[in-house]
């Protein structure tokens, strides 16, 4: 990373967010300095790269040319960092990873630390919330790559799905149902149900399955309502009612015996988790050897044990 590649990143950026504050936010540089690397580059040309007139920042001609070079060149730095690696078989570098809750608590800890040992030169930042909050903080490049669960397609984003997700129904060791395999959706609202708070997305998915049978929320007898995976599994422990839970939540509890998972007649309950990146981002080294981490671990080995 040399100096000139410095200011062609701060260039893009700025390209790219049409704002010198947000490209400062993301780069964690001060304004007046991403200003004084646009001017740099501005010298060295010979010319003005961005028309300032308006209120929003955009290209001049000029701008567009070196925009599409800049692309180009900082694709190739990455690319020599690839080769170099390769040879060298020392690849460093820093990844920030959005993810939403079910899998940045449930699933990504294990796989990170996998990566950790194999790759300890890269530093991975994980940061956890919504989907909503993840598809913000990659629109604002605060974070390389997201990983979501559910429907993401309305977002402008790239979206490749990872693995699927299976929901079950989720019962205490104790419950008469503990014994069996499966159970009928039709079978739900004679039993007491905890439900997540309105607005999650694990809640909308049951919602919309249950509606393919007839059911809706309100014919559910519903004892609890409680806004986390943590406080609905220790519910269900408790015998305060059953629930529908992702397998990878339950993954300890199914391996202990304090919970069982129960199938539905009617099929699987299925929804996919999904890698989420910016349509026109350069990948650097260090996150596509993450990615192709991802895209090849044995996730069926973490939930092992966790499958009837």
């Amino acid at each position: 990373m040399g100096m000139e590649d410095h200011k062609l990143r701060v260039f893009c950026t700025v390209a790219e967010t049409r704002s010198f504050s947000k490209a400062s936010e993301i780069i964690h540089l001060t304004q007046p300095a991403v200003s004084l690397q646009i001017q740099a580059l501005e010298e060295q040309f010979e010319t003005k790269l961005f028309d300032r007139s308006s209120n929003t920042v955009s290209l001049t001609p000029a701008g567009e040319i070196l925009y599409k070079y800049a692309k180009q060149i900082l694709g190739l730095y990455a690319e020599a960092e690839r080769a170099i690696g390769d040879l060298t078989g020392l690849v460093k570098g820093s990844i920030t990873v959005g993810a939403s809750s079910t899998i940045g608590n449930y699933l990504l800890p294990a796989v990170v630390s996998e990566f950790r040992r194999t790759y300890p030169r890269i530093k991975i930042h994980l940061l956890v919330g919504n989907t909503k909050r993840i598809v913000e903080l990659l629109k604002g490049g605060i974070i390389d790559v997201g990983l979501v669960e559910g429907d993401v397609s309305r977002y402008k984003l790239t979206v490749q799905k990872l693995i699927s997700d299976e929901l079950a129904l989720i019962v205490s060791a104790h419950h008469p149902w503990a014994a069996l395999k499966e159970v009928s959706m039709l079978e739900l609202p004679k039993e007491p149900f905890i439900f997540r708070e309105e607005g999650s997305g694990t809640r909308q998915m049951i919602e919309r399955h249950l509606q393919r049978f007839g059911l809706t929320a309100q014919s559910l007898n519903i004892s609890a309502i409680l806004g986390s995976t943590e406080a609905i599994k220790e519910a269900v422990e408790a015998g305060i009612g059953v629930s529908i839970l992702s397998r990878w939540t339950v993954r300890k509890e199914l391996r202990y015996g304090s919970l069982r998972a129960l199938r539905f007649r009617e099929g699987q309950l299925l929804r996919d988790f999904s890698l989420l990146f910016n349509k026109n981002t350069v990948s650097t080294y260090s996150v596509e050897t993450f990615l192709s981490f991802l895209r090849n671990y044995p996730y069926e080995k973490l939930l092992d044990g966790a499958l009837p």
